[in-house]
């Protein structure tokens, strides 16, 4: 991945941000690739973990909690360092902003990226993900065999307490993904507006929307090192 974002620079264009004008002239860019990315990155980690869980593939499901932590603290740094779409501050509002969004809902939106209500959905999901992946840490499971990294620092009491909440947890963020599915589907039936595809190649099309302002390509590798390091400190 980071050979060829330094190999796309070298040919001229950047390739976290790349705004290249396209056959189409209504596309706009919302949304850099490492935000794409870790998005369907988060779909197919949560995925795993489901189907680990169910079938009692406990290595593979620690793999996949390993995975999902180094994107949640990538997600988190991008979210201060990433382009303006990707940005805290970009789609956090306050009441206000939220009362104004659902007051004019049938007018165009001019933001790239998520609308306040979706900010804020984003951000409850980003915790939930967060706290799951956190408290897995220190699971243990009934015969206490299988374990999370850190379970050896709670009493076996504990992390069987931790365990329920673990799995409540999960529920919650299958009840945020319905809730997500459900938007997705109303925007693409409702409003035409396909999130999907925008999600898939960082455009949205035939809606007035101002294009995210992009970051140096260099500024994903400080974000990497970040995940990496706390997988590694965590696993080990």
């Amino acid at each position: 991945m980071l050979w060829f974002a330094v190999r796309g620079r070298a040919y001229g264009y950047d390739m976290v941000n790349d705004t290249r004008a396209t056959s189409n002239d209504t596309a706009i860019r919302i949304w850099d690739w490492p935000v794409r990315l870790t998005h369907w990155l988060f779909v197919f980690c949560i995925t795993l973990s489901w189907w680990t869980a169910e079938e009692n593939v406990m290595d593979w499901h620690r793999y996949s909690g390993y995975a999902l932590l180094g994107l949640l603290v990538f997600r988190i740094y991008w979210g201060f360092a990433g382009s303006s779409s990707a940005r805290f501050s970009q789609f956090l509002r306050g009441p206000s902003g939220i009362v104004a969004y659902i007051r004019e809902s049938r007018a165009a939106h001019r933001d790239a990226g998520h609308n306040p209500l979706g900010g804020w959905s984003v951000a409850v999901m980003l915790t939930l993900m967060l706290a799951q992946v956190l408290i897995g840490l220190f699971v243990s499971d009934v015969d206490g065999i299988e374990s999370g990294p850190l379970s050896h620092l709670v009493s076996f009491d504990t992390s069987r307490t931790l365990a329920e909440i673990h799995e409540v947890v999960f529920n919650a963020i299958l009840v945020f993904v319905g809730l997500h599915i459900a938007a997705i589907l109303f925007y693409l039936l409702v409003r035409k507006d396909n999130l999907v595809v925008a999600m898939l190649t960082g455009h949205r099309r035939n809606v007035p929307v101002k294009p995210m302002l992009p970051v140096p390509a260099w500024r994903i590798l400080p974000g990497i090192a970040l995940a990496s390091g706390v997988v590694w400190w965590i696993a080990n």
